[in-house]
């Protein structure tokens, strides 16, 4: 089964050289094991464009969004054969990147 292993910052920074070493050793670990999907770190919330088509017309809403207080700076989509193993390698993940993370299934999966 795949799951997204979406990572949580509070802070605008990105990842420290020493962070992104440990995230890229534990891609490799997760690679090498069978787990790797597909993984990538997303640009600062403020490049973030909103589309909502929930009206009669679309609309269109440049960041950024100063409410937030948290905002999703990257993900792993990963294999396991279950939920206890996904989590496993998610605690692992989130202590290299210093951040929490959010473990969710796909659907159908």
């Amino acid at each position: 089964m795949q799951y997204l292993v979406s990572v949580i910052d509070d802070k605008t920074g990105s990842a420290t050289a020493s962070e992104m070493a440990a995230i890229n050793a534990f891609n490799d670990r997760l690679e090498a094991a069978g787990h790797w999907v597909f993984a990538g770190g997303l640009a600062s919330p403020g490049t973030a464009t909103v589309i909502d088509n929930r009206s009669a017309e679309a609309l269109v809403t440049d960041g950024p969004f100063v409410e937030s207080k948290e905002f999703m700076a990257g993900f792993w989509v990963i294999e396991a054969p279950d939920l206890d193993v996904a989590l496993e390698l998610a605690a692992e993940g989130s202590k290299h990147c210093h951040r929490k993370v959010e473990v969710r299934p796909f659907l159908g999966g």
